[in-house]
């Protein structure tokens, strides 16, 4: 028996006792001067790291006067997009934006309560999937400051929270320091795959450079009125940039934020490109991120997307694999208020064409390389997920008790 069982055996016996949130905490309800703030001590939405990675630094400050004042052991969640799972427990006192709420424990249960345990409630998977259920907006989704206070959350005794604690910290600590040691085999091995592809691709002068343009179609995005934006389902997805970032889509599109009918499409003038196509960002800061992915089905995308539509003289893998060694800021003209790419440059860029035979023996090679890397079911990046569907399984485990009878 562990000694979590023989905990709940001798002080809670009979189950434990449920609380709503509002029960047992508040909401900040003191505030602070934001003169009096630096990077270090004000938190706004986007100093909370996604996926519960707590926060980074500021790098900038509000231009409000007032703000809402947190302090060590408060929980910062972010209120904007929660499915980002933007959560923090405070080690210092500060201030945060209204876009971050600042939970802290009521002063009759402070010694009743231990704050790590809260926070390991309010980072759990089932807090944040209630949060979205109540959650109001298509395009921005924001938390609901009373419905998150009506969540309810199991209070054992606090021994039994504290050994909770203790066994989080660990298996956090473990699964951290694994995690870093996957993390850097895997950029080594993203590196050695780099080093592959280049090699690849690096032609002589017998295989002829042509214009991209003679080889695929160059198709730019459309307009996505916010009226048809975060609808769940639909025929054809509607990308933007950000859904490149979507877990799933590393290499190729398969997830959207966003659908669209046929009806829409044609309203919208949108001329859905084909499966295979090869997307990328074509304004702004995004371009920098030199991202490109490839469609998996008929899809739409926004005006801040363009895609590569091949011909029969070029495979989509191949294709693909050649773009991932094109740097896009080659292209980014920054002559007015932010880098863009132009279809008509862009159509002129050389690109090798060897045999069909010979792109696809390439792109044979290559393809297993990337699932290594970048395949969620194979290879690192299904270790590195395993360990933390291991430990999310373990933590609401721990989490989970039954409820003594009122």
């Amino acid at each position: 028996m562990s000694r979590m069982d023989e905990l709940i055996m001798e002080l809670a016996p009979e189950g434990v006792r449920h609380f709503a949130l509002y029960e047992i905490a508040e909401y900040s309800s003191t505030r602070v001067d934001a003169a009096n703030l630096d990077g270090t001590s004000f938190v706004g939405v986007d100093n909370l790291v996604a996926d519960k990675g707590g926060r980074v630094d500021a790098s900038y400050l509000p231009n409000t006067a007032r703000l809402t004042a947190y302090q060590p052991g408060d929980i910062l969640l972010g209120n904007i997009r929660p499915y980002l799972k933007k959560v923090w427990r405070a080690t210092n006192a500060g201030g945060c934006s209204g876009d971050v709420l600042a939970v802290r424990l009521r002063s009759a249960f402070v010694k009743d309560v231990d704050s790590e345990f809260l926070y390991y409630l309010l980072s759990s998977d089932g807090f944040f999937t209630y949060n979205m259920q109540h959650a109001k907006g298509a395009k921005m989704p924001r938390g609901s400051k009373t419905a998150i206070m009506g969540f309810r959350i199991p209070v054992p005794p606090l021994e039994v929270q504290r050994e909770i604690v203790r066994i989080l910290d660990q298996f956090t600590q473990l699964e951290a320091e694994l995690e870093a040691e996957l993390e850097a085999e895997l950029e080594a091995r993203r590196r050695q795959y780099e080093y592959y592809r280049h090699l690849q691709m690096t032609f002589d002068s017998s295989i002829p450079r042509v214009p991209l343009g003679s080889v695929v179609e160059v198709r730019s995005g459309w307009g996505f009125p916010n009226a048809h934006q975060g609808q769940t389902e639909g025929e054809y997805p509607f990308y933007k940039v950000s859904d490149m970032n979507l877990v799933g889509n590393e290499t190729v599109m398969t997830r959207a934020n966003h659908y669209v009918d046929a009806e829409v499409a044609k309203k919208l003038g949108v001329r859905p490109a084909p499966e295979g196509t090869v997307i990328f960002p074509k304004i702004g800061a995004a371009v920098a991120t030199n991202k490109k992915r490839v469609l998996s089905f008929p899809s739409a995308y926004d005006n801040n997307v363009m895609g590569l539509i091949p011909t029969e003289r070029v495979t989509s893998r191949f294709l693909y694999h050649w773009m991932q060694t094109f740097d896009l800021s080659r292209l980014a003209n920054d002559s007015g208020a932010v880098p863009s790419i132009r279809k008509s440059e862009a159509e002129q860029v050389l690109i090798p064409l060897p045999a069909l035979h010979v792109q696809q023996s390439i792109s044979d090679l290559l393809d297993k390389f990337d699932a290594l890397v970048n395949d969620l079911s194979v290879g690192l990046p299904a270790e590195l997920a395993a360990r933390r569907t291991q430990y999310e399984y373990y933590r609401d485990k721990l989490l989970t008790f039954e409820e003594a009878a009122a």
